[in-house]
């Protein structure tokens, strides 16, 4: 695959080892202009490499190798082209963990080295590269070929395994990676773990703690008439009308206090008030008696409601009856 602009320049070894730093040898390390053309290679080779393997997008571009801790192996040919070289292939390689099946169908974690994409171009093909990029990409991750997991390998790379490496039996699974026997055989108890099995779902229980202590406190008995209804749907409304019934109550409000009078104080006052104010304090606990009939008779029974048809003890007759003026009881007596 030839390019625009000097390929020996960019790639100063026949193989070359890019990684996230898209730097390939110390001559392209902190030249922006290198690095881009470094990346319009990558992105040429992924395209072309899509395209053989008829995907809908490609799979190795500048912008994935940046941001994942892949390696990509590239070879090229410095002869050709005039001298300028050319691009031969690439075959990239990472590690991924996996969740694998055996012979016996048992679940295996592992994170093997993977290849991820392999691709030399289709006018340099059968012509040796390929084996001499993919044993270049063994000897230094000192790897054997059946220790490895292949993602989704197209028919040419299948026969290219079966043909210089005698990986032919391979093992089925669930996922798009293809493993072979050895994988399972020659790999440490370290490196493979076996995924544990689902614990069984517990027994599903009714209500949770506190919804138990929710129910246990409205079971305990209140005094009356406070105490909740028997039936669970009307507890709400109990303690509603327990409320409404504390504020709406006249004789539950608390007592104002009076203010001391001033040698000044208003024309209003007379020796009468005192009076006054025990007669305006029966009436309204008078009041509030009829008040609380009214809002627990819903709540009683009739026992209940005899008691609060009995007059309060010190109750007196209505309003007009204990006002009396003292000179008109003065006359009557």
């Amino acid at each position: 695959m030839e390019f625009p602009f000097d390929i020996n320049q960019i790639f100063p070894e026949r193989v070359s080892i890019l990684d996230q730093s898209l730097v390939a040898g110390r001559r392209s390390a902190g030249r922006p202009d290198l690095q881009a053309h470094i990346a319009t290679v990558i992105d040429e080779l992924g395209r072309a490499s899509a395209k053989a393997q008829q995907l809908t997008a490609p799979i190795t571009s500048a912008s994935k190798l940046q941001t994942q801790k892949h390696q990509l192996y590239l070879l090229k040919d410095g002869e050709s082209s005039g001298g300028r070289g050319l691009i031969v292939g690439f075959l990239k390689v990472g590690y991924k963990k996996l969740f694998l099946l055996d012979r016996q169908g048992v679940h295996i974690e592992a994170e093997p080295l993977c290849v991820l994409d392999f691709y030399i171009a289709e006018n340099l093909q059968r012509h040796g590269y390929g084996l001499e990029l993919f044993d270049f990409m063994l000897q230094h991750k000192n790897f054997e070929p059946v220790m490895m997991a292949y993602d989704r390998p197209s028919p040419k790379f299948l026969s290219f395994l079966a043909k210089h490496y005698c990986l032919t039996q391979s093992v089925p699974q669930v996922n798009n990676f293809v493993v072979f026997e050895g994988f399972f055989l020659n790999r440490s108890a370290a490196q493979l773990r076996k995924v544990p099995p689902k614990k069984p779902d517990g027994e599903i229980k009714p209500y949770s703690l506190m919804e138990r202590e929710a129910v246990r406190q409205e079971q305990r008995t209140r005094p009356w008439p406070f105490a909740p209804p028997h039936s669970p749907q009307r507890s709400v409304y109990s303690q509603c009308s327990q409320s409404l019934s504390m504020r709406s109550s006249p004789s539950r409000a608390p007592p104002q206090a009076v203010l001391p009078s001033s040698p000044g104080g208003s024309r209003n006052q007379n020796p009468q008030s005192p009076l006054i104010d025990r007669c305006r304090e029966r009436r309204s606990s008078h009041q509030g008696l009829a008040a609380r009939r009214s809002l627990y008779s819903r709540h009683m029974d009739g026992r209940a409601a005899g008691l609060l048809d009995r007059p309060l003890p010190g109750a007196l007759l209505p309003h007009r009856h204990c006002c009396v003026h003292p000179r008109r009881k003065a006359s009557a007596a």
